[in-house]
């Protein structure tokens, strides 16, 4: 009777997890047309917000004198040196220069270290610099930038990315945002002060750029808006100068190569959407997402294009502006993304992150009862690192090959991320389940031979 029952018993058994395989797939079966309807009409009103928000905006403009001017003076440092850190009375690595400069540059190299410790202070440096200086486009592209960039960061650490990345991956991962990071903050940050000093000094202190490492490239950039205050061209340049400072620092470096940018991994970003930028904006009581999805982060023009597009919408359309401008001085960058989706998000982890991942999402909203995504801060999740210097050289040959960069800004026909944001969600949980069955299978699999 005893052994009856129990073989009774695992047919019912059976039969339990069979019918709840069953329930599973139907409802998988009837939620995803009703999901990606969903997805449709999300799409559909993005597009339409994105098409009555470009009927208001206001074009950024480079203008053509502006333009030509810069490529004469561009056209006139070909000749000078071609590797290294060039410049007028520039000698090693140590401007030459009177006792009033190096006090100049000793303080912008000091308060650039300072701030220079970890993502949230970089990016708190930008939005503080905008503030100051609103003139300063590309800081406040910077701060959103590098806010996403921290997310990022963060999200190595959290919910998601542990299931479909070892450790050590992960690190690597990590240290290629971090390198990108302090690098870029590193060249342009002094920019920014030394411009702060001379509006301090009322009068340009651009000769002093070789002491930073500062490309040729951008001193007739700095003295042209010094006189004319255009900040487009001076925001293109800083863009252009950014991505090639870290192409060979960074992107085309031995290491990230082989561990980061030629990994299965990471050429599965475009399809994750990993790799979008958001801008959080507030529109109303509403908090909304505009943006972009970089498709091949190692393509130096499609880096450069992408981080224009990006200014344009930021300053080219006004409710963009208004409401990025709201949540910047709403709350500091944390890293988490709960900065922006606390309705998503939480900063605790409510499950051991050992347990088994169990659906949570559906059309991009937490399901009844489910658990928030794990998104930590950055200091629980990354402790700040202490890098090597930046490689010296100046990456400026050529102005036939920044010369494209500089002929129009375009706006992008479609910005608005909202609805969008919720497939690349569920994206990611897919990928997060798919990866945790197949281990799963494979451990069934071994513990049957």
């Amino acid at each position: 009777m005893l052994s009856g029952k129990g073989r009774h018993g695992r047919r019912g058994s059976g039969h339990s997890r069979g019918k709840r395989s069953s329930l599973s797939k139907i409802k998988q079966l009837f939620s995803l047309p009703v999901a990606a309807w969903d997805y449709a009409v999300g799409k559909w009103h993005g597009m339409e917000a994105s098409h009555e928000m470009l009927a208001e905006a206001i074009p950024l403009l480079l203008v053509e004198d502006a333009v030509q001017e810069l490529t004469t003076a561009w056209l006139k440092l070909e000749g000078h040196a071609e590797s290294g850190i060039a410049g007028e009375g520039f000698v090693g690595a140590k401007m030459v220069t009177d006792t009033q400069g190096e006090s100049v540059i000793d303080r912008i190299l000091a308060e650039t270290a300072r701030l220079n410790r970890n993502n949230v202070t970089r990016t708190e440096a930008y939005r503080q610099m905008y503030k100051r200086h609103p003139e300063l486009h590309w800081a406040m592209l910077a701060h959103l930038v590098s806010r996403n960039g921290g997310w990022n960061m963060t999200d190595l650490e959290g919910e998601w990315l542990p299931h479909l990345l070892p450790g050590s991956k992960r690190k690597d991962v990590f240290m290629m945002l971090e390198h990108a990071n302090a690098f870029i903050f590193g060249d342009a940050y002094p920019q920014l002060l030394l411009y702060e000093e001379s509006v301090h000094a009322q009068r340009p202190l651009f000769h002093l750029l070789p002491a930073f490492g500062v490309t040729r490239f951008m001193r007739p950039v700095w003295e042209q808006f010094w006189r004319r205050r255009d900040s487009v061209p001076l925001t293109v340049a800083l863009i252009v100068n950014e991505q090639h400072y870290i192409e060979h620092r960074v992107v085309q470096s031995d290491y990230f190569r082989r561990n980061v940018i030629d990994t299965f991994f990471f050429g599965m970003q475009s399809l994750l959407q990993l790799n979008a930028v958001m801008f959080p904006y507030h529109s109303g009581s509403e908090l909304r997402l505009a943006g972009l999805i970089m498709e091949h982060f190692d393509d130096l023009s499609e880096r450069i294009e992408f981080g224009k597009a990006l200014y344009a919408i930021l300053f080219g359309v006004p409710r963009v502006r208004e409401g990025v401008l709201a949540f910047a001085d709403k709350g500091r960058h944390t890293g988490s993304r709960v900065d922006y989706a606390p309705q998503l998000f939480a900063r605790v982890r409510r499950d051991p992150p050992s347990a088994l991942y169990k659906e949570r999402l559906l059309g991009g909203k937490l399901l009844p009862g489910a658990a928030p995504i794990y998104s930590p801060g950055l200091g629980d999740a990354w402790a700040d690192q202490l890098l090597e210097a930046a490689e010296p050289g100046d990456w400026f040959r050529s102005t036939a090959d920044i010369a494209p960069y500089f002929r129009k800004l375009k706006l992008p026909r479609s910005f608005e991320l909202t609805n969008e944001y919720g497939l690349l969600l569920n994206k990611i949980e897919l990928a997060v389940l798919a990866a945790q069955q197949l281990r799963l299978d494979e451990q069934r699999e071994a513990e049957t031979k």
